[in-house]
């Protein structure tokens, strides 16, 4: 089903009241533009125009009718080639969701709700059932994530997976690219057909997850990508961030990194759903088996973050592989036992929900920034602050102001 096909299911009348937004918009009071744009809505119009409904198009392209036939060619090759599953097109979709362009940016949201739209089909197919399994890996520098990742991957794709690592790497100062290279250091995994890597510089995001790394995750999944890594930066702010995007989250510490229980805080192990001690083998395998034990007991202290799981602590060795297998076994028990309990369908609609607010605040942020009595007043209230002549407080009151006088 192409791009323009499912569109129009998306906004037949029967499904007409499931695609639709249920409050109004001053943009969408004009009823034969909405018409023109969605020609299956015109009876829900004619009917129920005092509703003032308008499809979810409407609201995230308000140009739609207005695309060239160069775009309409772009997103309906685009998308045709994700569903089949060819990594060029899986790529190039990632960077038009990451590109900060507001037409290309206009174009990656209706590109996602087609791809959200044929998600939703596939999991009716598969009884509602999510198709992909989300795992977020995280944890301090030289905890071997990467070589971590390269040998369960290698694993999952030789057991028949298909497999997408989404490495947020840090942004070189210089050049705004990724700057660590995980791409590079998974040179086995990278080679496999059934394997995905794409590294994405975090370009200055607080905490390291970018603001589309939630969208990426859809669009892999739209490929066919059952099996999603998502790789952060190290132990910090995007921890948190990452754990509002997965199905499960897994702390990879080293087995010789000093005071680990210091210094990885009480906040991260809580996250953690699964706690893992790396490099387990020859010299390290005695600190490896000291640090299970104390992680051990030490989450016998911790809140449960889940009712029906209880995190475990493993180590393994990349190098050798063992403990890798017993591994899986555990996250596939994880999975089953979230999805018998229906804890996982409901832990991902939290997160939707939560994303959808952190990236409404990201906006309003930006367009108070943008504002133009604010941009005028920015200068002189940040001398004033920096010289100590008003509080930081009184600044944001004075710029708060500004703003909400001169819209």
């Amino acid at each position: 089903m192409g791009l323009v096909g499912i569109f129009s299911r998306v906004c037949t009348f029967t499904s007409f009241s499931r695609a639709c937004c249920v409050y109004a918009s001053s943009r969408c009071t004009d009823a034969s533009r909405f018409q023109r744009v969605f020609p299956a809505g015109r009876a829900a119009v004619a009917s129920g125009q005092q509703r003032r409904r308008y499809c979810l198009g409407a609201v995230l392209n308000q140009n739609l009718e207005e695309l060239t036939n160069r775009e309409r060619r772009l997103l309906e090759r685009l998308y045709e080639g994700l569903i089949q599953g060819q990594r060029a097109s899986l790529a190039e979709c990632i960077t038009l969701v990451e590109s900060q362009h507001p037409r290309k940016k206009e174009l990656a949201q209706v590109l996602l709700q087609q791809v959200l739209a044929y998600r939703r089909h596939q999991e009716e197919l598969n009884g509602g059932k999510p198709l992909a399994f989300r795992v977020g890996l995280s944890g301090p520098p030289g905890a071997g994530k990467s070589s971590f990742i390269e040998v369960v991957g290698k694993m999952l794709t030789g057991r028949g997976h298909k497999v997408s690592v989404l490495a947020v790497d840090p942004s070189s100062c210089t050049t705004g690219g990724s700057l660590m290279g995980d791409k590079t250091r998974m040179t086995e995994l990278s080679r496999d057909m059934r394997a995905f890597i794409r590294p994405s510089p975090t370009s200055g995001t607080l905490g390291g997850v970018t603001r589309t790394t939630n969208e990426a995750i859809v669009l892999c999944e739209g490929a066919g990508y059952d099996i999603v890594l998502v790789e952060t930066v190290g132990v910090g702010q995007s921890e948190f961030a990452v754990a509002d995007m997965v199905d499960m989250f897994v702390l990879l510490i080293p087995p010789a990194g000093g005071d680990e229980l210091q210094g990885i805080k009480r906040g991260i192990i809580e996250m953690a759903d699964l706690v893992v001690v790396t490099k387990a083998d020859g010299d390290l395998l005695v600190p490896a088996r000291r640090i299970q034990a104390e992680y051990t007991s030490a989450m016998k202290l911790l809140r449960k973050k889940s009712k029906i799981w209880k995190p475990k602590v493993l180590r393994v060795s990349s190098q050798t592989g063992e403990g890798v297998p017993e591994l899986w076994a555990k996250m596939a028990d994880f999975q089953e036992a979230m999805l018998q309990s229906g804890e996982l369908v409901s832990r991902r609609q939290s997160q939707q929900r939560v994303w959808m607010w952190s990236l409404i605040q990201e906006s309003v942020l930006r367009h108070f920034q943008e504002h133009p009595a604010v941009r005028e007043e920015i200068p002189r209230l940040e001398r004033k602050v920096t010289s100590g002549a008003i509080s930081p407080g009184l600044a944001a009151d004075l710029l708060l102001k500004a703003f909400a006088e001169k819209r």
